[in-house]
C-alpha cells in the first residue's frame, strides 16, 4: 500500500515550502502553521478519547 507513495526527499520538500511560501506569503506562515498545529492537537485529543472510551466499555462488558 505505501508502496505506492514516492518517497520525498529534501529538494521536494524544500520545493513544497518555497511553493507554500509564495502561496501564503511570509506574514501568513505562522499563522497557518498555528492552524495546522491546532488541527493536530484536536485529531490527537478525539482519537485518545475514542481509545479511552472504548477500553472503558471493554472493561465494562468484561466485568458483567
Amino acid at each position: 500500500m505505501f508502496g505506492l507513495l514516492p518517497s520525498i526527499g529534501p529538494w521536494e520538500l524544500a520545493a513544497i515550502l518555497f511553493i507554500v511560501l509564495i502561496i501564503f506569503g511570509p506574514g501568513k506562515l505562522p499563522a497557518v502553521g498555528k492552524s495546522i498545529a491546532n488541527g493536530i492537537r484536536e485529531f490527537r485529543k478525539a482519537t485518545k478519547s475514542d481509545l479511552e472510551s472504548e477500553e472503558g466499555k471493554e472493561q465494562n462488558t468484561a466485568e458483567e
